[in-house]
């Protein structure tokens, strides 16, 4: 089958882009290495997607691909390795042995989590150290928690830890950069210790996790913090390295585009976070998905 258009990824962006081009009488494949969802799937509220109040990230979720299913999307499982270029077709080679043919392409495939990169952090990795307060903060109700980061949600996952653990503490390189409302809500939590200004050494531990050892970037004084697991929020990495032959990534991994969401090459569009943009939040992926779906809608309608 030749579909209007294969969007690459089903997070926010990838299934507003759905919903908008099977609006548009488009033949739509949806395709996600995993659940439907994205990076959503992880946050356990979400509370600035207009209309929504305060909402559970995987509720969120599962609404938007209810949605693509009740116009129809195509939804199936795949990994794209490729895009190759074929008679004004796209053909979307993926690394579990399938191929899916489009008219055009939208790559929503979003970020992933970033690493720290110091001592012992692999081999806790998935075990006592995770990036998913939703996934594993049950795990660890009446311990203590170690927080990584001061961003939003690094903020709103210590707020949600704080609700299970005995002690949070809460350590950044920086200050803390998340909305002052949410900011001042975790200050405010009898069980929450805050570190600012502390540069990461090492993570504790042997065939046990510890805790972890940190460094004043201001006094020099180190940090010991004992705890019984602890959570990554320090960043995202863009995921679009199978598409660098392309040309359309910039220096720092992301997808360029115009307003319209589209790349350089024709019939091939970004949206969401994997693209380079000054602010990345669901409504933001969302609103690029609707652009992009409608950029395809007039690009389909020229190849007839």
């Amino acid at each position: 089958m030749i579909y209007d258009v294969a969007i690459i990824g089903a997070g926010p962006a990838g299934m507003t882009a759905a919903i908008y081009a099977a609006r548009a009488n488009l033949q739509v494949l949806l395709l996600d290495k995993l659940a439907p969802g994205g990076q959503i799937v992880n946050t356990f509220e979400i509370q600035n997607y207009t209309g929504m109040g305060t909402i559970n990230g995987a509720e969120l979720a599962i609404k938007m691909f209810e949605h693509t299913q009740e116009l129809g999307v195509t939804f199936d499982y795949g990994t794209v390795t490729e895009i190759q270029e074929a008679d004004n077709l796209k053909r979307l080679v993926c690394e579990e042995g399938q191929t899916f043919t489009a008219k055009a392409v939208i790559i929503a495939t979003g970020t992933k989590p970033r690493m720290l990169g110091v001592a012992k952090e692999l081999d806790f990795a998935g075990t006592s150290i995770s990036w998913c307060a939703i996934c594993d903060g049950p795990h660890y109700r009446d311990k203590k928690v170690i927080v990584i980061g001061g961003g939003n949600s690094a903020v709103e996952e210590a707020i949600y830890l704080a609700g299970l653990a005995e002690e949070v503490t809460v350590v950044t390189l920086f200050n803390l950069t998340a909305d002052p409302m949410a900011c001042d809500k975790l200050r405010a939590l009898p069980n929450v210790k805050i570190y600012e200004y502390y540069d990461i050494l090492e993570f504790l531990g042997t065939e046990k996790f510890e805790g972890l050892r940190a460094k004043s970037t201001q006094t020099g004084e180190e940090l010991v913090v004992q705890a019984d697991g602890a959570f990554e929020y320090i960043g995202l990495e863009p995921t679009a390295q199978a598409f660098k032959g392309l040309g359309i990534l910039n220096d720092y991994g992301y997808i360029e585009t115009d307003a319209f969401m589209a790349t350089k090459v024709p019939g091939i569009y970004g949206a969401g976070d994997i693209t380079s943009k000054h602010l990345r939040q669901v409504i933001t992926a969302c609103s690029d998905g609707a652009i992009a779906a409608q950029s395809v809608a007039k690009y389909v309608e020229k190849l007839k």
